[in-house]
Parts: structure tokens; C-alpha cells; sequence
């Protein structure tokens, strides 16, 4: 009997181990599905939106003010619709803008949200209307070495 009773309590300590370290993954990966505060929903749209993914930081003056809910394609203005979940505690003025971010040289990317002056604040469904586009690596050094090719033509 004795001997039960220990595997019981070991079996429970294991669970309660796993349970921990799923918690802790969740949050350090940002992933939980249980919200604690409200939000509000914008759509910003994009040329490009490089390797932006769902559930990406929504970041402005470094604070994390959301998250990114949707990003679909548009199939009549041909563009990304990028849906942000703003919290409620946070309101940004109509005029804002958004720009997708990357942390560090190869980093993840985020949004960047820069507050406007307009006294009008967004609300639920509003619309980003200046947005500025992900900087593709790959881009860049192509427009680099084009314009060193072009200097370099003969005329």
C-alpha cells in the first residue's frame, strides 16, 4: 500500500510538471488563447507585408499595445489586409500609422504603430490609412548592385 501512494503522489507531480511547462510555453511563446483584457480591431493594408505572421506584436514607443489577428489578400485592390487586435486600454488617434518592423537584421517582424495629432481616436473596424511596407532584405541588395551596375555602364 505503501508503495501506491508514493506513485500516486509522483504520477501527480509529473502532471503538475507538464502542466507548468505548457503554461510557461504558451506565454513565452505568446500563444495563449485566453485573452485578459478587450481589444478593438483595425485593418492597416500593405504591398508587402515580407515574413509577417499572425499573432506578430503590435508595438508603439517599444510597448506591445497588440497583436496581429488576420492578414489576407485582397483580391480586388491586390493588397495584404493586415487586422490588428488593439487593447482597449490604449487609443490611438485616426491619423496614425503603421509600419511592419523587424527586430534586429534577420529578427522577427512586427508592427510599429506611430501616433498621429488627429483628436479623433480609432475605433472598432476603422482603417489605417498610411501604412509603410515590410523592407525586404533581398530587394535591397538587388536595387544596391543594380545602381552600382548602372554607375559602372559605360555611356
Amino acid at each position: 500500500m505503501n508503495k501506491t501512494v508514493l506513485d500516486l503522489w509522483v504520477g501527480l507531480f509529473v502532471i503538475a510538471g507538464i502542466v507548468a511547462l505548457l503554461f510557461l510555453a504558451l506565454k513565452v511563446g505568446s500563444m495563449s488563447a485566453v485573452s485578459a483584457s478587450d481589444t478593438y480591431e483595425v485593418v492597416a493594408r500593405f504591398d508587402n507585408v515580407g515574413g509577417l505572421k499572425p499573432r506578430a506584436p503590435v508595438k508603439s514607443a517599444g510597448v506591445v499595445v497588440g497583436r496581429v489577428g488576420e492578414i489576407r489578400f485582397d483580391n480586388e485592390s491586390y493588397e495584404a489586409a493586415v487586422t490588428l487586435r488593439l487593447d482597449k486600454r490604449y487609443a490611438f488617434p485616426k491619423d496614425s500609422s503603421a509600419a511592419i518592423m523587424t527586430s534586429g537584421l534577420l529578427g522577427e517582424q512586427y508592427i510599429g504603430l506611430e501616433a498621429g495629432g488627429d483628436s479623433a481616436t480609432l475605433k472598432d473596424k476603422d482603417r489605417i490609412a498610411i501604412t509603410q511596407d515590410a523592407v525586404v532584405l533581398e530587394n535591397l541588395i538587388g536595387h544596391f548592385l543594380y545602381g552600382k551596375a548602372q554607375e559602372g555602364a559605360p555611356q
